[in-house]
């Protein structure tokens, strides 16, 4: 099989399309990297999906941190603590059998104990928490002066917080959730070992990876190809987020502009 044949056979195994049996004798670096590059797919689609969501959720949890009631303020503080103090393997553990337990009372929820609905809420309420104190802690850097301004302009409500506080906040916040972004893109590989199970072998890029390791007794290949698509896919992330940057920013004096050589005349 050539490797354009392998591309078209395995390329979408991941999804359902495709070949559905795995290679067992004479792997080929090609078979390896369109096996891993497959199930990458899931992996995006969990951090997208994750990220998208709990961006929302993350900015209710900030202020819901601000407000001077305890009923509105208590949870959310709680939310951060529960997420942010425990590690995600343990939350994947405990959504899962949270979830089972579900299931087994009401049997229309067994679609949570799936990877592809049951991680994702872990992974949407894990980068929620993270997320919310990074804003939290944009919304306290804001300056008093553009909050002055705001009010010397007669800005207030819902008005305010669009114009001013939510901007501001996000310019603040911007390179911080750069980097949550990117976290939870690596931390996606923590579906495959958690409690939920792959369905019909419709794994990830870590799936992939290990079972070329397991069968070839060689992780010298599979798993730096696996480091080599995550690498691509911070790339990416960092690109997109560059370019939000540049939006966010549009209205400040650009740093960039043609360079000219400058020579220092000696006297």
């Amino acid at each position: 099989m050539s490797c354009l044949d392998t591309i078209q056979a395995y390329a979408f195994r991941s999804l359902g399309y495709g070949e559905r049996a795995l290679p067992t004798t004479d792997f080929t670096f090609c078979q390896q990297a369109t096996l891993i590059g497959s199930g990458l797919a899931w992996n995006i689609y969990f951090g997208v999906v994750a990220l998208l969501a709990g961006f929302f959720l993350a900015i209710g949890i900030a202020l819901a941190r601000t407000s001077h009631k305890a009923w509105v303020r208590k949870p959310a503080e709680w939310l951060v603590f529960i997420f942010r103090g425990s590690p995600l393997f343990i939350q994947f553990f405990f959504g899962y059998f949270l979830f089972l337990s579900l299931k087994g009372q009401f049997p229309g929820l067994g679609i949570l104990t799936s990877a592809w609905l049951g991680a994702l809420i872990v992974l949407f309420f894990n980068t929620a928490a993270y997320s919310a104190e990074i804003f939290n802690g944009a919304l306290q850097a804001i300056p008093k002066g553009d909050l002055e301004a705001a009010d010397a302009y007669g800005l207030t409500g819902w008005t305010k917080f669009r114009r001013i506080v939510f901007p501001t906040m996000l310019r603040l916040a911007w390179p911080a959730y750069t980097n949550e972004a990117i976290f939870l893109f690596h931390a996606t590989t923590l579906v495959f070992v958690s409690s939920f199970p792959a369905i019909q072998q419709k794994g990830d890029a870590l799936y992939y990876a290990q079972y070329f390791a397991d069968k070839t007794f060689n992780p010298f290949v599979p798993y730096p190809i696996l480091a080599g698509y995550f690498v691509l896919l911070t790339m990416a992330i960092v690109g997109l987020f560059w370019l939000g940057s540049r939006w966010l920013n549009r209205h400040m004096p650009s740093s960039t502009g043609r360079w000219r050589a400058k020579f220092q005349v000696i006297r």
